[in-house]
């Protein structure tokens, strides 16, 4: 029986030779450009798949793929996979962390500079000739060197952007969704990062950024209750997933004026980004660009390589997610 390997979009690396050079006579499909999906493949005789953030790998596709060993998906974030149905169909899941934690961390801290010194604005203005010359009062921002920066998830991107923001002079809090009950209301000290309560946080810092995964925790964590408790001069960062921020909330207070500024990568139902954000002024909008440097992309397609050719060879890949699958 030949062994398949279909992965939904076209890759910065020659999936095609490396597969076949590890196990020789696969069968490797990949789209000559672009993102093609998995919803007009016939999956029936898949072995692995090489999948996206933008493919929903559901029960109902794993019914299609019943031979499946391996989804490997080129993203840190797992949050588009149903990793339950595919640990109860024995399918190994498989991601690419690590290698886009300084992009990730990079791009939040350029959305954060770029916010509070309203470059977007700044831009749009000399482009447009409306730029009259240099004024006093022009574009006024805010400065950051001694403000306190607030992370929300503090695995290896949040800790890169901590190590970014103690270097320009910020002092830095984090919180975890998941440790809020255990805290209640302590501080616990992660020198040089002091953990606090996810409200805490949003009361006492004058940026928050979002690097957590999107849960059931997660979904929807800005709310307007949240947002309420930021200060008006606060800016809010998110290169996590759209879905933690409820964007009519974010909108409605930043035109309102009750927050400073906001940075956004992600957006819940993207490509589609909510009006009131796009009318905003104070929103820096870039798309979904964290990782987006030639070294890390390749990097991370490199990951899903290594994790289908581990799986076909009969070895325990290196970023397994559901580790109960393969001892």
């Amino acid at each position: 029986m030949v062994v398949r390997v279909v992965a939904s979009s076209a890759l910065p690396i020659d999936l095609v030779a490396q597969v076949q050079a590890a196990v020789p006579g696969t069968q490797v499909e990949v789209p000559a450009a672009g993102h093609a999906g998995f919803a007009g493949v016939n999956l029936s005789d898949a072995d692995a798949l090489v999948s996206l953030l933008l493919d929903r790998i559901d029960a109902a596709l794993l019914e299609r793929a019943p031979n499946l060993r391996v989804v490997a998906n080129c993203a840190v974030g797992i949050d588009n996979i149903d990793v339950g149905a595919a640990t109860a169909a024995g399918i190994a899941v498989c991601n690419t962390p690590d290698v886009l934690t300084e992009a990730t961390a990079e791009l939040a801290f350029a959305l954060m500079l770029a916010a509070a010194r309203r470059i977007g604005e700044g831009e749009r203005l000399v482009r447009a000739g409306a730029w009259t010359g240099w004024a006093l009062d022009q574009l006024l921002g805010v400065g950051l060197t001694g403000k306190t920066l607030g992370i929300v998830g503090f695995g290896r991107i949040g800790q890169a952007m901590a190590r970014r923001a103690l270097a320009f002079g910020m002092r830095v809090l984090h919180a975890d969704p998941r440790d809020d009950a255990m805290l209640d209301g302590r501080a616990v000290t992660t020198a040089p990062v002091p953990q606090v309560t996810v409200d805490e946080l949003f009361a006492v810092a004058d940026v928050v950024s979002l690097h957590c995964p999107l849960t059931p925790t997660t979904a929807g964590l800005v709310d307007t209750r949240r947002l309420a408790r930021m200060k008006p001069t606060g800016i809010l960062v998110n290169t996590s997933r759209g879905g933690c921020v409820d964007e009519a909330a974010l909108a409605e207070a930043l035109n309102a004026g009750r927050l400073f500024a906001a940075g956004l990568d992600v957006y819940a139902g993207e490509p589609a980004i909510h009006p009131g954000l796009l009318a905003s002024e104070r929103v820096v909008l870039a798309p979904h660009i964290g990782s987006a440097t030639t070294e890390t992309r390749t990097q991370m397609a490199q990951l899903c390589a290594d994790a289908v050719i581990a799986v076909l060879s009969g070895r325990r890949p290196a970023n397994l997610v559901n580790d109960v699958v393969i001892r």
